[in-house]
This record gives structure tokens, sequence and C-alpha cells, in this order.
């Protein structure tokens, strides 16, 4: 099924982009093919999917359900169709300044990132759960299967894995909707408050994995997670600032895996394994960094 052919069928059906003044792709999309429609009545995005996403634990039909969600309590941008048939969801476009690394390490748009995480942590619960530590390990276990790349070492971390899910066990943190894949682009300005798009990984979990993912997507300091984590709670509480650490380097442990994914079967033109090794060293150097079994203490404080 070509994309051009899946997008023609589309702009006929849906009636919102009948006679459409200019159709363009977006850039960035790494999982999907993302145009821009621009009619008489608004300009919208047609996400159409690419094969194999089931391989990256995308659900299509949770993704739909919780953008709804998000867009029901004016985080997201609203839904217009949805054509499960054609693997295409279409979306009202959310004009604004998409955010990028370089502009969140300024710092001074944090409170707009916890507010924005707030706000969606408030949604309608969202249809599936996410957990990293279920994700890492299917993951894992599909690239052994398929016998994709798997960078040195990776393994021997397993204990330090484990180690830190059973230290985040001692305090029941409770779940909530999240997005779970917020990098800085998924981050649009809209004057003042940000929205949040993209909601292939979304699912019910710890809202600090929300803010470690933040952190971690857009190599944020330890400084300003601090100060993303005070922003969100009111105080950069040790326990949480530890947990959100914690979950930031099993963000870069797991998506490793997910490049090394993308780097087997995607046919897009990105290179997926130096996306991928470009976190993992990060993470490795947190594995083997001299801050480690303090986190793992003080992510059981009380405080």
């Amino acid at each position: 099924m070509s994309v051009d052919g899946t997008l023609d069928r589309v702009l006929s059906t849906v009636p919102e982009l009948a006679d459409p003044t200019d159709v363009g792709e977006l850039p960035g999309g790494l999982t999907n093919t993302n145009y821009k429609v621009t009619t008489e009545s608004g300009a919208y995005v047609v996400r159409v999917s690419a094969k194999d996403a089931s391989l990256l634990a995308i659900d299509r039909e949770n993704e739909h359900h919780n953008t709804v969600a998000a867009a029901d309590a004016g985080v997201g941008a609203p839904v217009v169709a949805y054509l499960p048939d054609e693997n295409v969801l279409v979306l009202e476009f959310v004009e604004g300044e998409t955010q990028s690394p370089e502009s969140l390490r300024r710092g001074d748009k944090l409170d707009l990132v916890a507010a924005a995480c707030r706000k969606l942590h408030g949604a309608h619960r969202f249809r599936d759960d996410f957990d990293m530590f279920t994700i890492q390990k299917r993951y894992l276990g599909l690239v052994r299967e398929r016998g994709f790349r798997l960078p040195e070492r990776y393994e021997e971390f397993e204990l330090q894995v484990r180690a830190i899910e059973d230290a985040m066990a001692v305090r029941d943190e409770g779940t909530v909707p999240c997005n779970n894949d917020l990098l800085a682009e998924n981050f649009i300005d809209v004057g003042g408050e940000f929205k949040l798009i993209d909601y292939e990984y979304s699912g019910n979990n710890d809202a600090c994995f929300e803010l470690g993912n933040v952190w971690s997507e857009s190599n944020l300091s330890l400084d300003q997670l601090e100060e993303l984590v005070g922003h969100y709670y009111g105080e950069p509480y040790r326990n949480k600032v530890a947990r959100a650490r914690l979950w930031g380097l099993m963000s870069k442990y797991g998506w490793t895996l997910w490049a090394s994914i993308q780097d087997g079967v995607s046919e897009i033109d990105f290179d997926f394994w130096g996306w991928g090794m470009e976190k993992y060293e990060r993470a490795v150097a947190e594995f083997d960094g001299p801050d480690f079994e303090q986190l793992l203490e003080e992510v059981q404080r009380e405080d």
C-alpha cells in the first residue's frame, strides 16, 4: 500500500479535507509519514502509520483513544477522523512554536513543561498502561529473536535494572495518563502554554517517568531536572528527583532497543543506530557513575 495512495483516499474520504489549497509533508517523523493539509476552513495533520508499528509496542486503537482524551483535557490536538483500515489519524494542526532540545535547555520554559504535564496527567484515564520495565523486556526478547544489533555490555546492566525496579516498588506512586515520549518537538508553544502532541506510546504511568523522560530526551542538566520536579510538585523533593532521574535512565536504556529494532526494520532514511547509541552511552555513564547507589536509596525516602 503506497503512502501517496493512502493520502489520496483520505483526502477524498474526510469531509474536512475536501478541496485542499496546499498539501505538504511534515519533517521529523520516525515511525510515520505526516502531512499538513490546508483548506479554506483550516489546517490539519494526516498521520499515516508505518508498517511493523506493533513491533515497537504501538497500538493504534490505544493511541486514538488517548489522543481524544488529551484533546478533551485541553492539552492535545483535537481529533478530526480516525481511519483504522488506512492506518490514518487526522488531527487539527496546532499553530505555534515547536520546541527543540536547545530551546528547552535554555530553562526559561520549564514551568510551562510542568504545567502541560500536570494538565495531561489530569485527563481521563488512558486505555492502556505503559511500563518501561515491561516494554524493555519485550524489546530485548524481540532483538534476540530477530538477531538485531545489541550494544556492547547491554545485558550486563540487567541486575541494576532489577535493583531500580525493586527500589521504586517500595513507594507506590500510582499512575496517571502520560505521553511517555516527550521529545522537545512534541511541545508546541501556543502563546504562554504548551500543547502536547504525539500519543503513540501514551498510557497510564508514573508521573515521574514523564519528567525523567523530558530530562533525558532534551539532555537537560541535573539542576534543570530539580527545577522541573519543583515546578511539578511544588518542591524538588529528593525522592521525586531520584525517581525521575532513574526513570530517565530507564528511558534511555529501553529506547536504545527501540532504535535497534528500527535499525533492523525501518525503511526511513535515518541513522537509528547512531540515535540509539547516543542514548545508550549516556545510560552507561549513569549505570557506572558514582550516584547510582545513592539514587536507589533516595527513591525509597519519605521526602
